[in-house]
């Protein structure tokens, strides 16, 4: 099976698009454009230009492409940060809410 790990309980599909990443926990909701490189029914994988806390409270917005697909809204909470270059951080976000 294709970009399935046995120990995940859902499948990731890779979808590599631009999204809004708010942060919910700083007194101004920050807001970021980063890169979602994945997405399951509980957890998404981002690429940010910076790191962001543990814990870190978010809502994430990816936007529908060629209007066949309707946008997606979703709050979770960073899991994972972990570095890959100087300016490009991975983000494992655990998904709580879909709006």
């Amino acid at each position: 099976m294709i970009n399935y790990d046995d120990n995940r309980d859902f499948y990731r599909m890779m979808i590599n698009s631009q999204v809004t990443v708010t942060i919910i926990d700083d007194e101004v909701n920050s807001t970021v454009i980063a890169v979602c490189r994945d997405l399951s029914a509980t957890g998404m994988a981002i690429e940010m230009p910076h790191p962001i806390a543990l814990d870190t409270n978010v809502r994430v917005h990816v936007d529908a492409s060629g209007g066949s697909i309707a946008s997606l809204d979703v709050k979770g909470k960073v899991v994972r940060c972990i570095p890959e270059s100087e300016e490009c951080y991975l983000l494992g976000i655990n998904i709580s809410e879909i709006d």
